[in-house]
């Protein structure tokens, strides 16, 4: 699923691209004109240069959270089974090692409750739980925030774009205030910059809002997944026995 969002938002920028190439050779009035991506980034004027910052970021955020965001990398379910054995005999330091071998967010969370335990004493779940949410609050933000880059790329990029359009229409008509309508090019070009960096604007918005509203939905339902995981654990440790599904681990 996320190869696709990372075609999606290839394929609508080359599309706009194409289309705003269409869109300037068939300005030409009958006339054929080469037009290269170039010249139209050129014509977009100083907008184009933050603009195309912004794509780099966003392309650069989609291929991030699409790796640190996967299930298997944030939960490590492979590493389920051994952790419900150890919390049934409630091996702490087993598992607390275990936690810190294979660094990600479940063993995180999870290790920072194990550290509240005592090998000499029953454990406080209150305080473990206590923990947890703690733990989690902390990981919860930290993985939010190149999430949110690209909800900030997605509003940023369309303000820039209409910057660049008010530059441009603002340029045009102070040509047509100095020379009038007899340099039809010169006004055309300030009309093309203003045109340019609302389209460019747009392209870099929509995949990064799309890609946004994805990666937020699906880390939710990932913490979602770690709190049961994590409960299940607590509750195995707390009364020894196994949880259904993993009764073939007992012995």
């Amino acid at each position: 699923m996320t190869k696709k969002i990372i075609k999606l938002a290839l394929g609508m920028t080359l599309v706009a691209a194409t289309a705003a190439i269409a869109q300037e050779a068939g300005d030409g009035g009958g006339v054929e004109q080469k037009t290269t991506l170039m010249k139209l980034i050129l014509e977009g004027g100083w907008a184009m240069i933050p603009l195309g910052l912004l794509s780099i970021a966003m392309v650069y955020f989609i291929v991030q959270n699409g790796l640190a965001l996967r299930e298997k990398v944030l939960l490590r379910p492979d590493l389920m089974p051994e952790f419900v054995r150890l919390m049934k005999d409630r091996k702490v330091v087993e598992a607390h090692t275990l936690c810190k071998e294979n660094d990600t967010l479940f063993t995180y969370v999870f290790g920072a409750g194990l550290e509240r335990c005592s090998t000499k004493r029953e454990p406080n779940f209150e305080k473990i739980k206590e923990a947890i949410e703690e733990a989690s609050t902390e990981q919860v933000t930290s993985y939010m925030k190149p999430i949110d880059y690209l909800s900030i790329i997605g509003a940023v990029a369309p303000m820039l774009g209409l910057l660049g359009t008010v530059s441009g229409m603002i340029q045009a008509f102070q040509a047509i205030g100095n020379t009038g309508m007899g340099k039809p090019e010169q006004l055309a070009g300030h009309i093309g910059e203003a045109l340019m960096t609302t389209a460019t604007g747009l392209v870099i918005a929509i995949p990064a809002m799309l890609c946004y509203y994805y990666y937020r939905n699906s880390f939710i339902k990932s913490t979602a997944t770690l709190g049961r995981n994590i409960g299940a654990l607590l509750d195995t440790m707390e009364t020894g026995e196994l949880p259904l599904g993993h009764e073939g681990l007992d012995g």
